[in-house]
């Protein structure tokens, strides 16, 4: 009899923690990758600030260039590529792209 009062009790403090953890998120968040535009003839849109510019090249690797980069200027973005801009270099490379050499 004692041992099954002692069982309840155990559980039911083994219930309580678990639902105590299961709510407690504290995880940090991730950051959304921004994607703009649906085809190449839309004009590629971007946030005030989101000036990183994620550009695929033709072997298929995940570039981001950064403003006074050498080929900043000259790279273009295509959505319908799956090219994009990014708002922090934290966020392109999350998202797997690298940073362009020069």
């Amino acid at each position: 009899m004692l041992l099954k009062g002692r069982l309840a009790i155990v559980l039911a403090l083994l219930a309580i923690s678990s639902a105590a953890y299961v709510a407690a998120d504290n995880r940090p968040r991730l950051p959304a990758v921004h994607s703009y535009g649906a085809s190449s003839s839309e004009v590629a849109a971007r946030k005030v600030g989101c000036d990183i510019k994620g550009n695929i090249n033709e072997r298929g690797e995940h570039i981001y260039h950064v403003p006074g980069q050498e080929y900043y200027l000259a790279t273009r973005i295509n959505p319908a590529r799956g090219e994009r801009w990014f708002c922090s270099e934290w966020e392109a490379w999350w998202a797997g792209w690298r940073k362009a050499k020069v």
